[in-house]
């Protein structure tokens, strides 16, 4: 499995060799930096620790700071594990190695994490698409949610209930989707569609068997 770190930048378009358009999103994935490997029998499972977003000297803790600098590493804002037999293997990355787009290639299937866009507290109608009540004859059920429970049993609102409440800034996974160019110079991954997450927000992409 290849997984890499990076920043969304944003969505355009790019044209194939047969003139069709594809809406893609843009990410500068990496360089990540390999700062941790863990190992099934010493950790109790197999995986490795990546690091992303150079920032300024001291914007760390001093915990933070050494753990990096044991891996040779600047002061780097994110650390994320991925946890995957392969990476934990001999022959996988090692501490200090450096992760870059070019372990992915075009037309690769991936997942890719992020924190949705936030939109703040919504009603049913926005939130769940419910529809909304009748407006006229004096109706007052325009927007609101109704009836939520019972009466005298059981007494209570159920636990799950879908009512108003914050929408979005949840993380979700979008699989399924596809490489449509890597730009290796400028450390770019451009995948068909679009991902989660707003802009400048930091996404995990993963290979998807």
């Amino acid at each position: 499995m290849a997984a890499i770190l990076g920043k969304k930048l944003g969505m355009t378009q790019v044209f194939q060799e047969d003139g069709t358009v594809v809406p893609v999103t843009v990410i500068e994935a990496g360089p990540c930096k390999v700062t941790a490997v863990r190992e099934t029998e010493r950790d109790g499972y197999a995986g490795v620790q990546l690091a992303f977003g150079e920032v300024k000297q001291g914007k760390l803790s001093k915990g933070e700071e050494g753990h990096l600098k044991k891996a040779g590493a600047p002061p780097l804002r994110h650390l994320v594990e991925f946890r995957d037999e392969d990476l934990g293997a001999e022959e996988g990355p090692k501490i200090g190695d450096d992760v870059t787009v070019a372990g992915f290639e075009a037309g690769q299937k991936v997942k890719v994490a992020g924190i949705t866009v936030g939109k703040g507290f919504q009603g049913g109608i926005k939130r769940h698409n419910f529809s909304r009540g009748p407006v006229t004859h004096g109706s007052h059920n325009v927007r609101a949610p109704g009836s939520i429970g019972a009466s005298a049993f059981p007494a209570r609102v159920f636990k799950g209930m879908r009512m108003p409440g914050q929408m979005g800034n949840k993380r979700r996974t979008q699989r399924g989707l596809e490489i449509a160019q890597i730009d290796a110079d400028r450390n770019l991954l451009l995948i068909k569609g679009s991902v989660p997450g707003a802009k400048n927000s930091i996404v995990e992409v993963r290979t998807d068997a």
